[in-house]
């Protein structure tokens, strides 16, 4: 249902508010590079820092713009699973394809309370939930028991896998089996993800070289495994660079060197450091990114 690659996509800001003439031309820019699907107010959209009125007016103009050209995917998770099933409930009537659902944050919930408000989400609502997995962000990781028995809730139907460990992803895939689709919550792991059996990324390179993280997964589906492996290692520093503060900064701060977005982000986060922009500049120049300016 939801496979190949679905890009993570920034929230522009232009003096403060949403700018949404920028976000318009991003996502004409994923129809021509062939993205299989946009990702609306994660957390590489900034989602904890926009308003719930915000939050819901990207969902909907997400849908409006992409207009059926590829799946929305609408982040609708929180900490608090009514705000969540409330998010959930407008992305569906907005006409998203789906869900992401991140692990409730900052509660550290049991992984008996991490099945039951997933649970409780799914009930609430008919799209498809895709649940997102990072311990990292979340302080819980669910496990795979858990995981396989949400697979088993009709319209749980996949997970973005951001633990870090493909064994566990391993065993995911083996528990959920062939109809429950496994994405990449990491960049540096998207291909060997696929190898095991996973189904595509939710990428925050795709802001920037689309079309290059999809001619990777598209070769590994035909079998030019060379050729998926020679893009992997290609796009390798330039991954690790997107990382080298906290996500979005880098990202956005890429962005705006491409002259696709400003670098605006809002608080707690702040703009990339002076050393770190440098070194960002430098991975781009090397992948032959042209630079406004």
């Amino acid at each position: 249902m939801f496979t190949g690659l679905y890009v993570a996509i920034v929230t522009p800001f232009k003096n403060g508010k949403i700018d949404f003439d920028a976000y318009k031309n991003l996502i004409e820019m994923h129809v021509k590079a062939g993205t299989d699907g946009i990702v609306p107010v994660g957390t590489t959209g900034e989602a904890p820092t926009l308003t719930p009125e915000e939050h819901i007016q990207m969902i909907e103009m997400t849908v409006k713009l992409v207009n059926k050209r590829m799946k929305v995917l609408a982040g609708t998770g929180s900490n608090s699973t009514a705000e969540a099933i409330e998010y959930t409930k407008e992305a569906e009537k907005a006409g998203a394809d789906g869900a992401l659902l991140v692990a409730p944050y900052y509660n550290k919930p049991t992984q008996n309370g991490l099945y039951e408000h997933f649970k409780a989400i799914a009930e609430a609502v008919n799209i498809p939930l895709v649940i997102y997995n990072i311990q990292s962000r979340c302080a819980v990781n669910i496990t795979t028991p858990v995981m396989a028995k949400l697979s088993k809730i009709k319209n749980i139907v996949g997970v973005k896998e951001a633990s870090g460990d493909l064994s566990q992803m391993s065993e995911v895939i083996e528990q959920c089996g062939p109809d429950f689709d496994v994405l990449s919550g990491d960049d540096a792991l998207t291909l060997p993800l696929l190898a095991i059996g996973g189904k595509g990324v939710v990428s925050v390179i795709a802001n920037i070289i689309p079309s290059d993280v999809k001619a990777m997964i598209d070769a590994f589906n035909r079998g030019d495994i060379n050729k998926a492996r020679a893009l992997h290692h290609k796009m390798f520093p330039l991954v690790k660079a997107m990382f080298i503060e906290t996500n979005p900064i880098p990202v956005k701060a890429a962005m705006a060197l491409m002259g696709l977005i400003t670098d605006e982000i809002r608080l707690p986060l702040t703009k990339i450091s002076d050393i770190n922009l440098q070194k960002l500049k430098e991975e781009m120049i090397k992948y032959g990114i042209k630079l406004e300016g």
